[in-house]
């Protein structure tokens, strides 16, 4: 078989692997699938099998692609819309798979082409346009759920990749076998292309303070990750493990230097190590150093991507009790808090001090891991989907 790719997104840069499009094409790729990706200008290319990387120009004198809508994404997806004509003019491809708002055009030019077509739904563009407060239009928000809403009737697939938006798909078009949830479970490392050994990233990690019990944030530092929580929480856990250590992964410099602020008002410039931007593999380096993991999350209700490999990680978790992080994680297999800093304070502590509810939990993550989340639960679900699709 043979698909068309369109991920429109910066694939891939360093500041946000777009995971999911990653490992969907990977995985197809080695089922057989032979796939062209077309994507933005911006980011380096990826060794995926024998997948061919087709870009639309960078334009980088108008800046950086930003998470969420914006004037330049809409302004790079009209140059996606006429490359991926030029493509199916030029070839014939079995199926087409739509990343996030290409669908919308692809949804047209379905009858056109007469290919089958992949709806691979990260998140909702109405709620999206909702979470980022870009518009305040009725008009536009109902334009895009009417385009959002045909798209899901008209794909031959629809995947998506959390419980909050499998239930939302089926609010639109009921149970539906042609619906898949895939989560993006797997975390094998990204390979970029066209690398020599030398050219590998640093990745020798920072030196931790011995005799310490390292408890470790490794993430974004957007506002949702609710690291204003964590911190303050973290004075209170030193109080009564004062042999705990707060390694902060991420960030960039502004955002790290607000955050170190936070932590000298609370009288942890000792007690906490900021790294800032880190590659994929350090990350999982200094994961692999940590007596307790964290995900402090605020807001929001997909699933971060981080929570699949922390279940599988064999360290114990704690994390927010809020919808984004229970529709996977339970009281079982987690150390659940509630989103202010004395729960989560309570939590941590308990990971820290409380070795056999540490180690139930842990067990249980990797059994919850193993049978739903794992590389071959994941390659079955994506056989599903060929066998939608032939």
């Amino acid at each position: 078989m043979k698909a068309l790719v369109i991920a429109p997104q910066p694939f891939f840069t360093p500041r946000g692997t777009p995971f999911s499009v990653y490992y969907r094409t990977s995985v197809l790729s080695e089922l057989g699938v032979e796939a062209d990706i077309l994507t933005y200008g911006q980011g380096e290319d990826v060794d995926i099998g024998g997948a061919r990387i087709i870009r639309i120009p960078s334009f980088n004198w108008l800046g950086k692609v930003k998470t969420g809508p914006s004037a330049l994404k809409l302004f790079l997806d009209v140059f996606i819309f006429f490359w991926t004509l030029g493509l199916l003019i030029r070839h014939r491809y079995d199926f087409v798979h739509a990343h996030e708002e290409a669908v919308f055009f692809c949804r047209f030019l379905k009858p056109i082409f007469r290919f089958r077509l992949v709806y691979d739904m990260h998140s909702s563009l109405p709620q999206q346009l909702d979470n980022f407060d870009y518009t305040k239009s009725k008009l536009i928000r109902k334009i895009f759920k009417g385009l959002e809403d045909s798209s899901l009737r008209a794909a031959d697939a629809v995947l998506t990749i959390c419980p909050d938006l499998s239930d939302y798909v089926i609010s639109v078009i009921g149970e539906n076998p042609k619906h898949i949830l895939i989560e993006n479970s797997i975390f094998d490392p990204v390979r970029l292309a066209n690398t020599k050994p030398d050219d590998a990233p640093d990745e020798s990690a920072v030196s931790l303070p011995a005799n310490r019990r390292i408890v470790i944030y490794a993430g974004t530092f957007e506002k949702y990750q609710g690291l204003d929580i964590l911190i303050p929480a973290f004075a209170i856990v030193r109080k009564s493990v004062p042999e705990a250590f707060l390694l902060m992964v991420g960030g960039d410099e502004k955002q790290v230097n607000v955050m170190r602020q936070l932590a000298k008002v609370n009288d942890l410039q000792d007690d906490t190590l900021f790294t800032g931007r880190v590659p994929q593999q350090l990350a999982k380096k200094y994961n692999a150093m940590a007596d307790v993991l964290t995900s402090p999350r605020s807001a929001g209700t997909n699933t971060p991507l981080k929570i699949y490999e922390q279940l599988a990680s064999g360290k114990p978790l704690v994390a927010t009790r809020i919808y984004s992080h229970t529709q996977v994680l339970s009281d079982d297999d987690t150390f659940l808090a509630e989103p202010d800093s004395n729960d989560m304070a309570q939590a941590i502590i308990a990971a820290l001090s409380d070795p056999a509810a540490a180690r139930s939990k842990v067990e249980r993550a990797q059994q919850l891991y193993e049978s739903r989340y794992s590389r071959p639960a994941y390659i079955l679900k994506m056989k599903r989907l060929l066998s939608l699709l032939t």
